[in-house]
């Protein structure tokens, strides 16, 4: 049966390629023998096993694509240069992404990437749709960074190395834009916020555990300093705080106060209020002894510093905004109970405007209320608020001194777009065109929408469904995209390279958001808990019986892809469903929850303890590893691509070279792509790419058959 399955993919590969090419000389970047486990294959295995099962003739290695020194290419055979110029197209989309305001000017920092350049860098933006002025340039994205709040006269930008995360804060001084390191590259670091009456930058630190391996790092705390940039070397020590996940939400408009948000878990955050002349610090939300637990978010201050507006679940299912008073310490709730989560709040300098964002079904949408009233604000006659079609607003950003509050837009009909809107004549205004490749028509496309279905034990779950153009007849293949997180969610916006699944290759594609998934109240985040965790890909099998009852789809063609955790559910599904999949593609994924939990960065780990279960317990220990996907290695029995990232520091690289040693012991058909200089997925474009080129022949070896 195992001779006959290669054969047939052998077969279907020879179709895909047409004409394969031999083992690809320097296709795989030099490896350190101790990075490679003895039982990892050799590079151009797969290939080989390919030719030898009876493929078409080898071309001309002229005619194939060459992977970049970086990548490791293990088992995907030679990338035919035709496929590249037919897919060229889907490799260019390059959108906008709203970075912050000059904080006296009417002007922006976006981050983008151009046509030739690698990952996107920092630009100034002068004015709407105005010409974009690089202020960075390197070989690592910068897409975070903020201007220096007085004058404007630098700004501090953060930057890891190779996708590790481990984030150093430069300043760039404008406009010679000399760059100039601020911290200190033993520590992970974060920009929290600026004071308002000095160029006082309030900056986070974590101690980066070079032992992560062995797991004998237990007391992880999180460093507040008080850094002026100008004067690099120079800052003040506000506080130590036990473990992670803190984070500023606002600094006191007097500048003698920050209100941290303490995130445990998705279910449990507390809000604390910092003194940041003596570093002392109260918990203020919830009360100690509160019960039940609850998600508290801290967000901005009012203007006269009495209170705090706050995002909370403590009243219902979804987070809501509320305003806490210090002097009565009750909680005023500002939305009511609305059915759905809001995020980001961002109010401008007067704290007269609030707006927020809400997640209405896996769509974000905007809103505005009055700071002072907490009504919901009424724009000008005739102005309403931006609605985009089939898509979601993000990052709202007010800006300092002005009225005008920034937004980002993403939909199907294109990457991310910045605009601004002025709540007080409800103006809006584009900023940045997203660039579309020429003979690509995204109007074509029918609209996504949301579909549902039943699981095993009733509960509805819902996705996204993009549906082919009508030109393609008869019934469809599924290629099923599961988001990672898993405290995450599948919203409305652009596929990217993906569209050319649909658009091109008639490929139904529906990204499914199981439980576990946020967006959908604070119960259906728990359900894939602890010894839960299966019901999660038992809802993707639920979804393969609603697709068989599909009169469009054909349930006999159906492919899982998903990155981070959604490249666990991958494995997952691809072990317990062997049977009802044509292939599956991991991307960054874990194999093996206690070795993940092990070999995590340490910063990270009690976190994932709180949503995965602590390995140290010996019957969670014993639990979790008969669920992971590399203890049933056996049953991987359908194609399977893995894709991982050398440098990535919350999936270990070692949870990708388990899982394809072990799947190789009795599948003929795995690949594997590893990026000596990416992390927890591929930045680089010609990495990303790559990555790219070999997902469609894997589709297309394994889809369209």
């Amino acid at each position: 049966m195992r001779d006959r399955l290669s054969l047939a993919f052998a077969a279907l590969l020879a179709a895909c390629i047409a004409n394969a090419a031999p083992p690809q000389v320097g296709a795989a970047a030099a490896e350190p023998a101790a990075a490679q486990p003895a039982s990892a294959p050799a590079p151009g295995t797969q290939a080989r096993a390919a030719s030898a099962a009876g493929t078409a003739p080898l071309p001309e290695v002229a005619d194939v694509f060459a992977p970049n020194p970086k990548l490791y290419v293990d088992g995907i055979p030679p990338v035919p240069k035709r496929l590249v110029q037919e897919v060229s197209r889907y490799t260019e989309f390059r959108g906008h992404a709203f970075v912050g305001w000059h904080p006296l000017r009417r002007e922006m920092l976006v981050s983008h990437r151009q046509a030739d350049a690698q990952t996107a860098q920092l630009f100034r933006l002068a004015s709407p749709l105005g010409a974009l002025e690089q202020l960075t340039d390197s070989a690592d994205p910068v897409v975070e960074a903020s201007y220096e709040p007085l004058q404007g006269k630098y700004l501090v930008f953060a930057r890891g190395d190779g996708g590790n995360e481990a984030n150093q804060l430069y300043r760039l001084d404008l406009p010679s834009k000399q760059i100039t390191l601020l911290t200190d590259p033993a520590e992970r670091n974060e920009m929290q916020g600026w004071l308002h009456r000095s160029s006082a930058l309030l900056v986070s630190s974590v101690a980066l555990d070079k032992t992560a391996s062995t797991g004998t790092r237990s007391a992880v705390s999180q460093t507040l300093r008080l850094v002026d940039p100008a004067q690099p070397g120079v800052s003040r020590k506000i506080a130590e705080l036990p473990g992670t996940g803190w984070e500023v939400g606002a600094i006191s408009w007097d500048d003698r106060q920050a209100a941290l948000t303490r995130y445990i878990s998705a279910n449990e955050s507390q809000v604390w209020l910092l003194h940041l002349a003596t570093g002392k610090s109260v918990q203020v939300l919830p009360a100690p002894d509160a019960s039940p637990k609850a998600a508290h978010f801290a967000g901005p201050f009012t203007r006269d510093n009495s209170g705090l507006f706050i995002i909370s679940d403590r009243d219902g299912e979804f987070r809501e905004i509320m305003l806490y008073r210090f002097a009565s310490k009750r909680l005023q709730r500002v939305t009511g109970a609305p059915a759905w989560d809001a995020s980001e709040l961002s109010v401008n300098d007067g704290a007269k405007t609030l707006a927020a964002r809400f997640n209405v079904d896996g769509r974000e949408e905007l809103r505005l209320f009055d700071a002072q009233t907490l009504r919901a604000a009424v724009l000008p006659a005739g102005r309403t608020l931006p609605a985009p079609t089939a898509g979601s607003v993000r990052s709202l950003r007010f800006h300092r001194k002005l009225p005008d509050l920034a937004f980002a837009v993403a939909g199907s009909a294109g990457p991310s777009q910045v605009h601004s809107l002025n709540p007080l004549t409800g103006a809006t205004e584009i900023w940045t065109r997203a660039h579309i490749p020429a003979g690509i028509d995204t109007s074509e496309v029918p609209q996504p929408r949301i579909v549902r279905w039943r699981s095993f034990d009733q509960r509805e779950i819902s996705g996204i469904l993009y549906r082919p153009p009508a030109r393609f007849a008869g019934k469809r293949p599924v290629l099923v995209l599961i988001h990672g997180g898993p405290e995450a969610q599948a919203k409305l916006g652009f596929l990217g390279r993906n569209s050319y699944f649909v658009n091109e290759l008639g490929i139904a594609v529906i990204e499914p958001n199981v439980r576990g998934s946020s967006g959908y109240g604070k119960t259906f985040l728990t359900l894939d808990n602890g010894v839960l965790r299966e019901d999660s890909v038992r809802d993707i099998g639920s979804l393969f019986d609603w697709i068989a009852t599909q009169p469009d789809f054909d349930a006999s063609r159906v492919l899982v892809s998903g990155g981070s955790y959604g490249g666990y559910m991958s494995l997952a599904v691809s072990a317990r469903y062997s049977p009802r999949i044509s292939g599956a593609i991991d991307i960054v994924g874990i194999s093996n929850f206690v070795t993940f939990l092990r070999n995590t960065e340490s910063y990270r780990r009690d976190l994932r303890r709180v949503e995965y279960g602590d390995e140290r317990d010996p019957a969670m220990r014993a639990f979790l590893e008969s669920i992971s996907p590399a203890s049933r290695a056996q049953d991987i029995t359908k194609p399977l691509f893995v894709v991982q990232g050398r440098n990535d520091p919350r999936v270990p690289y070692t949870e990708a070279e388990q899982i394809v040693a072990l799947a190789r012991a009795n599948n003929p058909f795995v690949w594997y792509l590893r990026a000596e200089n990416e992390g927890h997925g591929f930045a680089r474009k010609e990495n990303a790419d790559y990555q790219f080129y070999a997902t469609v022949m894997f589709v297309r070896a394994t889809l369209l058959k």
